[in-house]
């Protein structure tokens, strides 16, 4: 069961929900955690563990022959992404740009483009008792994080099985990165605030997963600040709230120093049991 943890903005409290729920889960089974947001990773200063492994991935770009090239022009006909252009003689390419769908290389009468690896980051598997934690970063400069996302999933997908849980901490908003880090999931867990700002950030995240047709839920977190109205709408819509994560000092304290949270506070451990019972209802659904 794949389920992504995701907010319709940035400083919900997304990735302290991700990495004490996985260290939580991890306690009595094994528990797969990975990072997807890729461009700015910070799960891995609350997750302890031993490096299993390391590498280098790379995203997929054409490079021009000009010696094979006849100046058809076709790669920049075929090319949604404006990334290869033909000025007079020559050929440009902008590997910034590229999605790396093959279509100027598959296309070129002359295979006068062929796809080279380019480096695009770097993806980190630690080792904890009973948890697994997939780390992957952008390398600076790198504009995409949806190919590096996609292959981040794929390499959690092909090393474990299918009746591990796995949670996925996601990049914030609901662009693109979300919707590849989301796609999949058999379950989003959408973390808010009680505060305007957070309603009508997750009105744009509800819609978002209703148009992936996922099943979502909400988890407020900073319980106690603002207002009622994230429940008000969640009532409305027939969502479930989850869990609701009291606004605390100390909390953010903790989390400063990067430590987990639940540890400490009998009153988040009693809400992340709340989202495994959620969890685990769901998962006997789609099993």
């Amino acid at each position: 069961m794949k389920i992504a943890i995701a907010s319709g903005k940035g400083g919900t409290g997304k990735t302290t929900v991700a990495t004490n729920l996985a260290a939580f889960l991890a306690v009595e089974s094994p528990i797969v955690l990975a990072d997807l947001d890729v461009e700015e990773p910070n799960s891995g200063l609350f997750i302890s563990g031993k490096i299993f492994k390391q590498k280098d991935m790379f995203k997929m770009i054409p490079e021009w022959v000009k010696e094979d090239c006849i100046l058809c022009g076709n790669c920049q006909k075929v090319c949604n992404f404006n990334a290869v252009i033909k000025l007079d003689k020559l050929i440009m390419v902008f590997p910034e740009l590229c999605h790396s769908c093959y279509a100027c290389s598959e296309l070129c009468p002359t295979k006068s483009l062929p796809m080279q690896p380019r480096i695009m980051g770097k993806l980190t598997h630690f080792k904890a008792i009973n948890l697994d934690f997939i780390e992957s970063k952008l390398i600076i400069g790198e504009e995409q994080a949806v190919p590096l996302i996609k292959q981040t999933i794929d390499y959690v997908s092909d090393l474990f099985p299918s009746d591990i849980l796995k949670l996925f901490d996601s990049p914030p908003g609901t662009s693109c990165p979300v919707i590849e880090a989301t796609k999949n999931a058999d379950l989003v867990l959408l973390v808010t605030e009680p505060t305007p700002f957070g309603l009508h950030d997750l009105k744009i995240a509800v819609e978002t997963m209703k148009e992936l047709n996922k099943k979502v839920g909400v988890i407020i977190n900073r319980f106690g600040i603002g207002d009622a109205n994230v429940e008000k709408y969640c009532a409305e819509k027939n969502i479930p709230v989850i869990a609701k994560i009291p606004n605390n000092r100390k909390i953010a304290e903790l989390y400063s120093r990067g430590e987990l949270v639940y540890l400490s506070f009998p009153e988040v451990k009693t809400e992340l049991e709340k989202i495994r019972e959620f969890i685990l209802e769901h998962r006997q659904e789609v099993s």
